[in-house]
C-alpha cells in the first residue's frame, strides 16, 4: 500500500491503533522539548512519577521565554531547571542560547524521529521530516517516562508546492497564504503534508516557517519531506550523519488535496487580532506604524535578518519607527557578526534584543497605546504583545523591514531597490558545545526550589452530579492568552498555580478570579468555536480546574487545551447543536446528573438550565481512555492509582 509522509512516520511508531482518521491511536515518542515557560510544571511531574531518569532517546530543556530577572522568580527557575536536567538526564540550554525550535532544530532534529513539546510551535521540527507535536506538559513528562502519546489519528491534508516565489515574497507568505485559505481552525485534527517541485527553492529554515505557524491554523504537525535541503542543513550544522531521506510513496493519496503556484504569490500581511485576518500589503499599505519587530520562532533563520541588513545598508529606519532586532540563537548573533548584518542593522537605527521569545510573548517590547507593531512573530491575539489595545500585523521580515525605512506599511516591491541575496553558509560552528548534556552515570542531585516553586493542587474527582453556575460565556477563537495571559507580570509565577491562577480570563472578564473565589464551588464556562486555540500552555487548563471550573462547553475545541483540560479533570463537552449556544447566559445555574461513567459515545448529554426548567442536548467526543482519565480526577491521579503513588504534600 502507498502511504503519504504522515503516515509513514505515524506507522513505524505506532503502539496502538489503526491509521483510519478519527480512530485513537498511540504512538512512540523518540525526543521531547520543554521550555521554561512549560518547563517547570513538566519536571514537578516528572518528579512526582517517581522515576530516577528519563527514558526517551533525547530530551532537552530550554530557557528562553523567562528572561526578564527583574526579581528572584525567575532566575530561582533557571536554578531548578538545570538541576532537574541534571537529575533525570536532560539536555540543558542556558538563558542567551536562543529560542527553543531553531536551537533544537540545529542540535537535534533528526529527519524519521518524533517529538513532542511542551510548546505548541514544536510543530516546526516537521521541517526536518520529522513528525512534532505541540502538547501539554504532562503528556510530554508522561512521554520522558517512556509512555506512548494518545491522539486521535489526524487527515492528510496534501499541499503541492508549484513554481518558484518572486522576489520580495518569502516562506511567511506561504504560510499567510494557507492561512488565508484554512482559517485558524481549518486544519484541527489534520496534518499538513507539504509536497512538490515548489520545495526544490526551499530551505531547510524556508520550511521551518511555514511548519512553526502550521500550529495557527490548528494542524496537528505539518510535514516536510528530508531531501537535499534537509541534507545541507544538517551538513552545516555538522551532523550530516543523521541524515535520513524521508518521503511520500509515489502516488500517495491525501485525505485533502490543496495547491499552491509559489509564482502568482505577492507580499501578506495579517491584520489585528488574528492570523488568519490576511490581506495583501497593497490593501493596507500607507498606514503609520510605530514599531517593526524581526525575530522569533516564526522567522528565526539567517537569511531572514541577513536580507533585513541587505535592505537597509546605507540608509537609515524613520524617526517614529521602534526597529526591534530579535536574534535566535546565540549561533545566529556571533554569524551576524562575522559577517557585519548586525552592524549594517545597528547603524539603521536598530535596537538589539536579548536572544530569545523576548516581545513574542509580551515579554518586554510592548508597543505603545492603539500604534501599529509590524512583526515576524507567529501570533497577534489581542494584548499578547503587552499592550492591551494592541495593533499587531504579522507579515515577512522584508515587509517589516520596508515599513520600518519608510515609517508606514510598505509593500517591499514598492522600493527603489534590488531584491538583496542571501546565501547559506555552507557551515556553522557545532552548536551542541553551547548546550550542557546530561549527565552520562546518574548522581544523586537535589533540586534546587526556591519560594516561588509550589507542588501541584490536588484535584478530586468528578462528582455523580455536577451543578453550578456559567460563571463565563465567552465567543469564538478564545486563546489560551485570553485563558491566562503571559507577560513579563504573570510568566514568573508559572510555577505557583495558586499565585498565577488570580489571572485567569482576566483579558475576558476582569472580575472571573473574584467570582470565582466567592463561589468557592463548582463551576462552568462556555465558549463558541474554536476555543482554547494557540499556545500549548496548561495553566490555561490547571488554573480553570484550580478555581472550581469542572466543565467547559464549546461549539469545538483547540486540540492540545481540549486535551489539557482532560488531563486536569475538566469535562470538555461539544453543543449537539450549536445554536444552543446562545440559550445559554452568564450566572444561569446548570446541572448535568449524568456520571461520567455513563457517558456514552454519541448518546445526548442533558444539561439542565434551573429556574427555566429547560434544558439543552450535549455530546462528548472523548475515548475511553479520556473518559477513565476523567472519571478519577485527572491523568496524575490515573498514574498515581496504577502505580500506588502517595501525594507528597511537603514537595
Amino acid at each position: 500500500m502507498t502511504m503519504n509522509l504522515a503516515q509513514k512516520l505515524i506507522q513505524s511508531h505506532l503502539v496502538s491503533g489503526t491509521l483510519e482518521p478519527g480512530s485513537p491511536i498511540t504512538i512512540k515518542i523518540d525526543q521531547t522539548l520543554a521550555q521554561d515557560a512549560t518547563g517547570t510544571l513538566v519536571m514537578l511531574e516528572f518528579e512526582a512519577l517517581g522515576l530516577p531518569r528519563i527514558k526517551t532517546e533525547i530530551s532537552a530543556q530550554y530557557v528562553d521565554h523567562n528572561l526578564l530577572q527583574t526579581d528572584f522568580k525567575n532566575a530561582d527557575d533557571h536554578l531548578f531547571l538545570q538541576s532537574a536536567c541534571r537529575k533525570f538526564g536532560l539536555w540543558f540550554s542556558r538563558p542567551g542560547n536562543g529560542v527553543s525550535h531553531p536551537v533544537h532544530m540545529a542540535c537535534f532534529d533528526i529527519p524519521g524521529k518524533t517529538l513532542l513539546g511542551s510548546d505548541s510551535h514544536t510543530c516546526a521540527a516537521g521541517s526536518m521530516g520529522m513528525l512534532a507535536i505541540g502538547a501539554g506538559g504532562l503528556q510530554v513528562a508522561m512521554a520522558m517516562a517512556g509512555m506512548a502519546f494518545p491522539l486521535k489519528m489526524p487527515k492528510v491534508l496534501g499541499v503541492e508546492l508549484k513554481g518558484q516565489l518572486p522576489p520580495w515574497v518569502s516562506a511567511k507568505d506561504i504560510i499567510l497564504e494557507m492561512l488565508r485559505r484554512q482559517t485558524v481552525k481549518g486544519c484541527v485534527n489534520k496534518i499538513v503534508e507539504y509536497y512538490g517541485p515548489g520545495l526544490a527553492k526551499l530551505t531547510a529554515m524556508d520550511r521551518h516557517v511555514i511548519a512553526n505557524m502550521g500550529q495557527e491554523m490548528g494542524a496537528t504537525a505539518s510535514v516536510f519531506p528530508a531531501d537535499d535541503a534537509v541534507k545541507a542543513f544538517l551538513k552545516q550544522q555538522q551532523r550530516e550523519q543523521d541524515f535520513v531521506e524521508m518521503k511520500a510513496d509515489e502516488g500517495a493519496h491525501y485525505d485533502e488535496n490543496d495547491t499552491i503556484d509559489l509564482s502568482k504569490l505577492e507580499p501578506l500581511i495579517a491584520c489585528p487580532s488574528s492570523p488568519d485576518k490576511v490581506v495583501t500589503v497593497r490593501a493596507v499599505a500607507g498606514r503609520p506604524i510605530y514599531q517593526s519587530y524581526i525575530g522569533s520562532s516564526a522567522n528565526p533563520g539567517l537569511r531572514d535578518f541577513a536580507i533585513a541588513a541587505g535592505m537597509v545598508t546605507g540608509r537609515r529606519v524613520a524617526d517614529d519607527v521602534s526597529f526591534d532586532i530579535n536574534p535566535t540563537s546565540r549561533q545566529l548573533l556571533e554569524e551576524m557578526s562575522r559577517t557585519g548584518d548586525l552592524t549594517k542593522l545597528l547603524e539603521a537605527g536598530a535596537r538589539l534584543h536579548q536572544t530569545g521569545c523576548g516581545g513574542c510573548i509580551g515579554m518586554g517590547q510592548a508597543p505603545a497605546s492603539g500604534r501599529i507593531s509590524l512583526r515576524t512573530v507567529p501570533r497577534n491575539f489581542p494584548g499578547r504583545s503587552g499592550t492591551v489595545e494592541d495593533q499587531v500585523y504579522l507579515c515577512s521580515p522584508e515587509v517589516a523591514t520596508a515599513s520600518a525605512l519608510k515609517g508606514v506599511i510598505t509593500d517591499p516591491r514598492d522600493l527603489d531597490m534590488d531584491y538583496p541575496t542571501f546565501h547559506e553558509p555552507e557551515q556553522l560552528p557545532d552548536f551542541r558545545p553551547q548546550l550542557q548534556p546530561p549527565q552520562e552515570i546518574p548522581v544523586a542531585i537535589e533540586l534546587i526550589k526556591g519560594p516561588n516553586i509550589k507542588p501541584l493542587p490536588d484535584f478530586d474527582k468528578l462528582p455523580d452530579t455536577l451543578t453550578g453556575p456559567l460563571l463565563l460565556k465567552a465567543g469564538d477563537n478564545v486563546s489560551t492568552d485570553e485563558i491566562l495571559p503571559a507577560g513579563a507580570e504573570i510568566l514568573p509565577l508559572r510555577s505557583n498555580i495558586p499565585a498565577i491562577s488570580r489571572y485567569t480570563f482576566s483579558r475576558i472578564d476582569e472580575n472571573f478570579y473574584q467570582r470565582a473565589e466567592k463561589l468557592n464551588g463548582d463551576c462552568f464556562v462556555a465558549g463558541g468555536e474554536n476555543y482554547g486555540q494557540g499556545s500549548s500552555r496548561e495553566h490555561a487548563a490547571i488554573c480553570s480546574r484550580y478555581l472550581g471550573v469542572r466543565c467547559v462547553i464549546a461549539k469545538s475545541m483547540a486540540r492540545i487545551h481540549r486535551r489539557n483540560l482532560i488531563n486536569f479533570g475538566v469535562l470538555p463537552l461539544l453543543f449537539d447543536k450549536p445554536d444552543d449556544y446562545h440559550h445559554l447566559e452568564q450566572d444561569m445555574m446548570l446541572e448535568i446528573d449524568q456520571p461520567i461513567g455513563q457517558l456514552k459515545y454519541g448518546k445526548p448529554i442533558e444539561l439542565k438550565i434551573h429556574l427555566s426548567g429547560d434544558s439543552i442536548h450535549l455530546r462528548h467526543d472523548l475515548s475511553e481512555d479520556e473518559l477513565k482519565i476523567l472519571e478519577v480526577g485527572g491523568l496524575i491521579n490515573e498514574v498515581r492509582e496504577q502505580h500506588s503513588i502517595t501525594p507528597d504534600k511537603t514537595a
